[in-house]
């Protein structure tokens, strides 16, 4: 018997990684298995995302590429899943109408019967209701064989920044059951993953009856065979000091935080809806260095948001040297129809919020820089990921600060975390070379 093929493309962040993974085992329930052609499938999904956009753009793009294929097999299905379709199912509609399956994040429950049902008629189907409720608690992802592990710890957003479709698109916030967190986290480890990560659109208000994030993280922390773990994104507001009290007892819980910034003005943080002030952010950073010494801090930036002055700019210019983040994912303003940010007046021209961009991405590569050469002659432990992709003399892996460090073969294994002296830096990366125990000894001494 020929079992039908899917394809699936995921675009955006790690939490359509994981949903893609879900849906995956999904397919493979309903008896599909999965081809890396796409000229071969006889369902294609493409998981979207809609924070900014260039990736609406993109699919598109895409979906207008696919149409070639939908002609010459009739009884292909294509699917556009995830934020795109939740946000845009209307316009999808109207301009793709060989697009047969428009689902929202929350319905991939339904992926079987909605699959069943598409090959019995030929109706578009849609399902893009959001639910109060859907956290995926007993559904598992379909993983293909790494290092790291992406793990959905809860769905959706309340904070309603104005800038963040987020809350329209995947609904009000939800945790799953610590139980259900810690069996996915022992299923993966059963699988050979070494390195986990929590996912959240903010993982430090996830709340259960049986406790908060920090509790959470301990009880992973206590999984054995789970030799790293990271997770992604607290917001500044809701962390608190037993998260960080949590973090310095575990030598598995990597000395590494993503704290988005966002801005380094207040009047600007203020129209984001960011609920703290730049005075606030600088006092949790010092908190967690005093917590946790030599932990590495990353953010997220925007520029170019509405009425960003040049004195506003410069604000985050200055925030940016007195934090010296480690590295930083930095973007312009992307107006998102449905917030409220897309209403404001005073919305910069394309030319000033790239020319912001360039400075800032100028400036933060030089600290980065800065922070990787201090790191010259000292040991940091790697896991060792993968071959370097410039040579397969040398392993790729990251320290426990999450820098990306090349390291020549000696003996190793992927999964291994091995201490390494760091001799060389070059912009986010950094070189060394590993150590034996006797070496490990004298440079430790």
């Amino acid at each position: 018997m020929n079992r039908k093929k899917y394809y699936i493309e995921t675009y955006g962040c790690q939490m359509n990684v994981y949903d893609s993974e879900l849906v995956e085992n999904q397919l493979i329930k309903t008896g599909y298995k999965q081809t890396n052609s796409i000229e071969s499938a006889d369902l294609i999904f493409l998981n979207t995302c809609a924070i900014r956009e260039k990736a609406e753009e993109t699919v598109h793009n895409r979906l207008t590429s696919l149409a070639y294929l939908k002609k010459r097999n009739p009884n292909l299905i294509i699917g556009v899943l995830g934020c795109m379709a939740q946000n845009l199912k209307d316009d999808l509609l109207k301009d793709k109408p060989y697009v047969d399956v428009i689902l929202g994040p929350d319905s991939y429950r339904r992926i079987p019967e909605i699959i069943t049902n598409r090959n019995k008629e030929l109706n578009n189907i849609v399902d893009t209701k959001l639910s109060k409720y859907e956290i995926y608690n007993d559904l598992f992802p379909s993983r293909k064989e790494g290092v790291n592990a992406w793990i959905s710890i809860m769905r959706g957003c309340d904070k309603f920044c104005t800038f963040c479709i987020v809350p329209f698109t995947r609904g009000r916030e939800r945790s799953r059951s610590i139980e259900s967190v810690i069996e996915e986290v022992k299923h993966a480890v059963e699988d050979g993953f070494v390195e986990i990560t929590l996912l959240g659109q903010n993982v430090n208000s996830y709340r259960t009856s049986d406790g908060s994030f920090s509790c959470l993280l301990e009880k992973v922390a206590q999984v054995e065979g789970v030799k790293r773990i990271r997770y992604t994104s607290p917001h500044p507001q809701d962390f608190d000091e037993n998260l960080l009290e949590v973090m310095s007892r575990y030598d598995n819980i990597c000395n590494y935080i993503h704290l988005p910034l966002q801005s380094g003005s207040n009047s600007i943080l203020k129209k984001m809806n960011r609920t703290y002030s730049k005075e606030e952010f600088i006092d949790l950073v010092a908190k967690i260095r005093d917590y946790i010494p030599g932990c590495s801090i990353s953010t997220d930036v925007i520029v170019g948001f509405p009425g960003e002055t040049d004195a506003d700019f410069q604000d985050t210019l200055d925030m940016m040297k007195k934090i010296k983040f480690n590295f930083a994912y930095m973007f312009k303003y992307s107006s998102r129809p449905g917030t409220k940010a897309a209403e404001y007046d005073n919305q910069l021209p394309e030319d000033i919020k790239q020319n912001r961009l360039e400075q800032l991405i100028e400036l933060q590569s030089s600290i980065t820089l800065e922070n990787n050469i201090e790191k010259i002659n000292s040991v940091q432990y790697i896991l060792i990921e993968k071959e370097s992709k410039k040579s397969n003399n040398y392993w790729s892996g990251r320290t426990d600060g999450n820098t990306w460090t090349i390291v020549k073969k000696n003996k190793e294994n992927v999964k291994e975390v091995i201490p390494v002296k760091i001799i060389d830096a070059k912009g986010v990366t950094l070189f060394g070379e590993a150590l034996t125990k006797k070496e490990l000894l004298y440079e430790t001494n």
